[in-house]
């Protein structure tokens, strides 16, 4: 037998005989094998490619084609590429009729209705689709699981609804439908849609979109829709969908890492190694230290040095190995059945898959992460000294002096880096950086845990019992500290650089209107069609004062948009100004502001971007989807808006005209909000389906909640690991804690012991790990916040986050310790 077999023997019995152990390390290894291979899974699984859409999409219809808005121009490209314009100007030219369609399509072309868009159901919106699913070409778009299909004046839903066969539909403005059966999307189970043959949509107009809302038809074709028909239907104003298309725009779906991908994904696999190690490691060295005498004894029946290391490095090829295995199935079978789960929160599931490139890759990661974490015990059970091992005696290892100054030397590296990395504009290579920071704290760790020992005679006994026994085992409490340091840092970092993005963003978000304005635009309708709108308007919201805004066009009638550029919060924006009168100015002031009133009197703009201000005068570029651009500098004075992160513009018509312009009232604004289940967006829309209408809400933004989710997670591995070290102490503990119960220790002296240690490991982690966090938490907030050279970097620290993982963690861990069972049975001592 040779020796290699000799050594997995060896290790398999030893596994099984001492199962907790075993266990334990398996969990470490395979936790996080697991983790990332469900992850891997899921997405796979939850990711729909265009062929599994087709039936979705289509049904059994060769195309389907959306009707653009009037006027607007389309050019679809291969490979899902394209533009769409829907502001163009110049005349309207009519919609297409179904024959017409027909007409392009060629001889034998049949259509059914297929109108996409929203249904008002009092305060919530639900997706809305108007067809007939009885008819063959809808074959698969949805699934009938209960009650029948609809037929006129009847509704199918889908299950997130909450409606069952017999129940009403009551739709905001109109009669109530019936529901006559409950129908499934195949791919996206949380959808809450109603299907029907006459709906009360939204108009597709102000919700259109190439890829969803819209109205059109389903197409059965004598022969395919492709590229070449493309042209054709878009100068039509018509956006298509088609089964050939589909086909041939499925090669150019090709994924691709760049080199920060590359760099990131690299990060990631040292990380997850590295915490491995860190928790893995103290089990396999306690481990070793009860299989002393037995690797002792082979020594001395002629084993080499080499038979040691290769039956140590048999545990963790054995332990890793069945760890990754186990996991990895694990992982894809939580990945499957974890998908529709998760799907019905939102999102989509497609077919069961496994990426398996990506998954072998993490499972080998597993196996060489038991490698790397019994490699240390590997070495010292070489090294051990037979005769010293038999007689019962094991020297503690001397420490090597040169591990500090290289520690040291990687910290002071990867300070370096991150301070050059903080100038890049890709976040990646400040992790990176901290990568390097974390590599020499862990090489530090053990000089810090003789450090902070040195104070142990000035603490309590079970303190003192604690620190000491710590110190005098450094690779276990020196592996445990850094694990947790390591993720206490990575948490730390994480949760700074989230959120100083969502200050920066919070600070960065403005308006050209304050909060609780109501605005109404009426695009490109005619003088008759404005009037009834404004009448519309004004016997809708009764009691509500409406100031007037103007649009500005030329001789020939060409719309232009009056822009100017400014920088706000280190980005540049581009804001259209107002045309109005004292009526809008005192909207958008809020207040009546006599001196803003006199200048807009005397044919001045009233500025509320004070960067935008050159001299008394503001620069305006007119533009014009169909007329040649001009420039335009105006005379202004700046003015305080209603709120503070609002700024923007206000023209007087005088001034707009003197320019060469003319104006016409095409805009209303109100300070009202309208109520939850306001129907005024639909009765508008029965005056001119051309209408839009606005109200400013505000910044309304949360915090991001994942960055809670982290806090979950570092709560998992830091309680984790250091109970898991903890309970490896407490085994090692075991002459000392019997010795002092022996002499009448009461329990709760060895429960402090105990909860000592896990204080000791997670309190020296966090504080370490804090400081690092800190750092890089600072380094991240530059690129994940700035935009440019000029623009400084919003740095925002969490504190309830950073006081939850570095003062909660450690203090939840040492009360769990402080739980643990610590009755021991009297054991036998050498005197």
């Amino acid at each position: 037998m040779s020796a290699v077999l000799a050594a997995l023997r060896i290790a398999r019995r030893s596994a099984w005989r001492s199962r907790g152990r075993s266990a334990l390390i398996m969990v470490m290894i395979g936790l996080p094998v697991l983790v990332i291979t469900a992850i891997l899974t899921l997405t796979e699984t939850m990711t729909v490619t265009s062929q599994e859409r087709l039936v979705a999409e289509l049904g059994a219809a060769d195309a389907r084609l959306v009707q653009a808005p009037e006027g607007t121009e389309l050019q679809q490209q291969p490979g899902g590429g394209g533009s769409w314009d829907t502001g163009v100007d110049g005349a309207a030219e009519p919609r297409l009729g179904a024959a017409e369609v027909v007409a392009l399509l060629g001889p034998g072309a049949r259509l059914i209705p297929f109108n996409a868009g929203e249904l008002r159901l009092g305060t919530e919106r639900a997706e809305a689709l108007e067809t007939d699913l009885r008819d063959p070409l809808t074959r698969g778009m949805l699934t009938l699981s209960e009650g029948r299909l609809p037929a006129a004046g009847e509704v199918a839903v889908t299950p997130a609804l909450g409606l069952r066969p017999g129940d009403l539909l009551r739709p905001s403005g109109v009669a109530p439908m019936t529901v006559v059966g409950v129908v499934e999307h195949p791919h996206r189970p949380s959808l809450r849609q109603v299907v029907g043959l006459d709906l009360s949509l939204t108009p597709s107009d102000e919700l259109w979109a190439p890829f969803g809302y819209g109205t059109g038809w389903l197409a059965d074709t004598a022969k395919p829709v492709s590229w070449a028909d493309v042209p054709t239907l878009n100068k039509a104003g018509l956006y298509v969908t088609s089964r050939a298309m589909i086909m041939d725009s499925s090669r150019f779906e090709v994924r691709s890492f760049g080199i920060q991908q590359t760099v990131g994904i690299g990060i990631m696999v040292i990380m997850v190694v590295l915490e491995t190690v860190l928790l893995a490691g103290p089990a396999f060295a306690v481990g070793l230290r009860r299989r002393r005498r037995e690797l002792a004894e082979i020594a001395a029946q002629g084993g080499s040095a080499g038979h040691l290391r290769t039956i140590v490095l048999a545990d963790g090829l054995v332990l890793g190995g069945t760890a990754a295995l186990v996991a990895t199935l694990l992982g894809i079978g939580a990945g499957v059945l974890g998908a529709p789960i998760v799907a019905r929160w939102g999102g989509q599931v497609g077919s069961p898959g496994v990426p398996w490139a990506p998954v072998l890759a993490v499972a080998a990661l597993g196996l060489l992460a038991g490698l790397v974490a019994a490699l240390v015990p590997a070495v010292q059970a070489a090294r051990q000294d037979t005769a010293t091992v038999l007689a019962g005696r094991a020297p503690a290892a001397a420490a090597r002096s040169g591990w500090p100054l290289a520690g040291a030397a990687l910290v002071l590296a990867g300070l370096g880096a991150t301070v050059v990395a903080r100038r890049q504009p890709e976040s990646v290579w400040v992790l990176a950086s901290a990568v390097l920071v974390l590599l020499g704290l862990v090489v530090l760790t053990p000089w810090l845990v003789r450090f902070t020992g040195r104070p142990a005679a000035w603490l309590r006994l079970p303190l003192r019992v604690s620190v000491r026994d710590a110190v005098r085992h450094q690779a276990r409490t020196a592996s445990a500290v850094a694990a947790v340091m390591a993720v206490t840092a990575t948490v730390v970092a994480v949760g700074i650089g989230t959120h100083s993005e969502y200050m920066d963003r919070r600070d960065a978000y403005t308006s050209a209107r304050p909060t609780g304005m109501l605005a109404i635009w009426g695009g490109t309708v005619s003088n008759a069609s404005w009037d009834r709108l404004r009448a519309e308007a004004a016997r809708q919201l009764p009691g509500v004062p409406l100031a007037a805004g103007y649009r500005a066009q030329d001789a020939q009638g060409r719309r232009y948009a009056l822009r100017y550029t400014v920088r706000w919060n280190g980005t540049r924006t581009r804001r259209t100004v107002a045309i109005g009168d004292q009526a809008l100015l005192g909207l958008l002031q809020g207040r009546h502001d006599p001196k803003a009133a006199a200048a807009l009197a005397s044919g001045k703009a009233v500025v509320f971007d004070a960067a935008a201000l050159r001299d008394g005068k503001l620069t305006l570029r007119a533009s014009s989807t169909s007329g040649p651009p001009r420039t335009l500098d105006v005379p202004a004075v700046l003015a305080t808006p209603a709120d503070e992160h609002q700024g923007g513009a206000l023209l007087p018509r005088a001034l707009v005209e003197q320019a060469g312009f003319s104006t016409a009232e095409r805009q209303l604004y109100a300070m009202h909000r309208p109520p939850a289940g306001s129907t005024l967006w639909r009765d508008l829309a029965k005056v001119t389906p051309r209408v839009s209408i606005a109200s400013e809400e505000g910044y309304r933004n949360v915090p991001d909640p994942g960055l809670w989710g982290w806090l979950g997670g570092a709560l998992v591995l830091v309680v984790g690991g250091t109970l898991a070290a903890t309970r490896l102490a407490a085994a090692d503990m075991r002459p000392e804690r019997a010795t002092m119960m022996a002499i009448g220790a009461p329990p709760w002296t060895l429960r402090m012991v105990v909860a000592g240690q896990a204080l000791y490991i997670s309190g020296l982690g966090a504080l370490v790990g804090l400081v690092a966090g800190i750092l890089t938490g600072v380094a991240l907030s530059r690129p994940m916040t700035t935009r440019g050279a000029a623009d400084p970097a919003t740095i925002a620290i969490p504190w309830p986050f950073v006081i939850a993982v570095v003062v909660g963690l450690p203090v939840l861990a040492t009360v769990a310790a402080l739980i643990t069972r610590t009755r021991l049975p009297l054991t036998r001592r050498l005197l």
